[in-house]
């Protein structure tokens, strides 16, 4: 049995736009999907899936079970918008002060519903189930872990797990068909720096965590450069310095925030480890004392050869072979938690479109995609999940 996925996912197309829009003009930040979740909730619903609210706080899954018995395909999109003003000019801007769409999230949704909505009306051809999971908080690295603490990747147990995001770097169409890790795991540090106050003009009465600070910063850098192998990758940022409130006051602390990247977990610990030890004692050589707090909000996402493999099969015979890209960054994020003891694949769908000014990053107050992605989205996702559950 066959489904052509091209020619129905070209059917959904104007409301798959139409839903995009709205998820766009309404955007909710991490945890506050409370919108975005009950028309998910709403739609899988009228598809007659099992539906489940509240997982993870406001995530959604929904069960649509075949006629027949075989595996669990999990499904992942991720529902929530970022902090930023847009400043894009289109009938579909945000309409929420300080708010936006700017990461592909609201097409995951939309393209997740199709998916939905494909296989809701070939029941009859499926031999297993899919279990969609609309997640919250992907990004401040939380969604994933609140899901599995709620128990998501239980009743059923997935057998396979996969999941897609629109990339803007490239056309149209393009699929990152990369084995092995594909984004980076994400650490977060903050390190706060106590010394002694004193008046700018007489710093021998103080102890400037100032100073310190800058020192340490710079310490910091030799982490990647002079202790992790040069061949790993990995990155360390300070992204803020924190201290003080005039120009003639030398602080009690100062405070650094940032971030380290990493493709393998044995780097990550090398990190952490370097990290507090350069901490402690570039604060003791400088007379001051730290408190050092990490969090390690997401694991690498690292994709199964023969997951991959059996993609590229089903993308071949839509005729995509020409299509596929191999590449990994460093940014992050959390769908690794529900790949980490489960075989999957998390891949790139390339969504910009030069010609029609449609090629700003992630995170970027223009950011917005080419909308034929759309279709293409559902089409490349479901023939993936086909592989699985699909009754030859």
């Amino acid at each position: 049995m066959t489904i052509d996925f091209i020619a129905e996912a070209n059917a959904m197309r104007e409301e798959l736009v139409e839903r995009r829009r709205d998820f766009h003009q309404h955007p909710e930040l991490a945890f506050e999907e409370v919108r975005t979740a009950g028309i998910v909730a709403e739609e899988l619903n009228k598809l007659g899936l099992e539906v489940q609210t509240g997982i993870g706080k406001t995530g959604v899954v929904g069960i649509l079970e075949g006629d027949k018995e075989g595996p669990t395909v999990l499904v992942r999109a991720d529902m929530d918008a970022l902090p930023i003003i847009e400043a894009n000019q289109t009938d579909y801007v945000s309409t929420v002060d300080g708010k936006m769409h700017a990461c592909g999230h609201d097409g995951h949704t939309a393209i997740g519903l199709g998916v939905a909505k494909l296989f809701s009306q070939h029941r009859d051809k499926l031999a297993g189930r899919i279990k969609f999971v609309f997640q919250p908080a992907e990004e401040i690295g939380a969604g994933a872990k609140a899901m599995v603490a709620d128990g998501v990747l239980q009743n059923p147990e997935p057998d396979v797990s996969l999941g897609l995001h629109l990339w803007n770097t490239e056309r149209v169409g393009a699929l990152n068909v990369q084995t092995g890790p594909v984004m980076a795991g994400i650490s977060q540090f903050e390190i706060t720096i106590h010394g002694k106050g004193a008046h700018g003009a007489m710093p021998h009465e103080g102890v400037d965590p100032v100073v310190c600070a800058a020192q340490m910063t710079l310490a910091l850098q030799t982490i990647v450069s002079r202790n992790a192998s040069p061949l790993d990758s990995a990155v360390v940022t300070v992204g803020q310095i924190i201290a003080g409130t005039a120009h003639n006051i030398i602080p009690e602390s100062a405070k650094l925030v940032g971030t380290y990247r990493i493709f393998r977990e044995e780097v990550r610990d090398l990190i952490t480890e370097r990290l507090t030890t350069i901490a402690e004692h570039t604060a003791a050589a400088m007379g001051c004392t730290v408190d050092i707090h990490l969090d390690h909000q997401a694991l690498p996402v690292s994709n199964s050869e023969e997951v991959i493999e059996r993609a590229k099969n089903a993308w071949t015979k839509l005729g995509k072979a020409d299509d596929f890209y191999f590449e990994r960054t460093t940014a992050s994020e959390d769908v690794g938690v529900f790949m980490q003891d489960i075989p999957g694949m998390f891949f790139f769908l390339g969504s910009g479109n030069d010609e029609k000014g449609l090629n700003y990053g992630h995170h970027h107050p223009r950011f917005d995609f080419d909308e034929d992605v759309l279709p293409i989205g559902v089409a490349v996702l479901s023939a993936a999940v086909a592989e699985y559950i699909l009754e030859a």
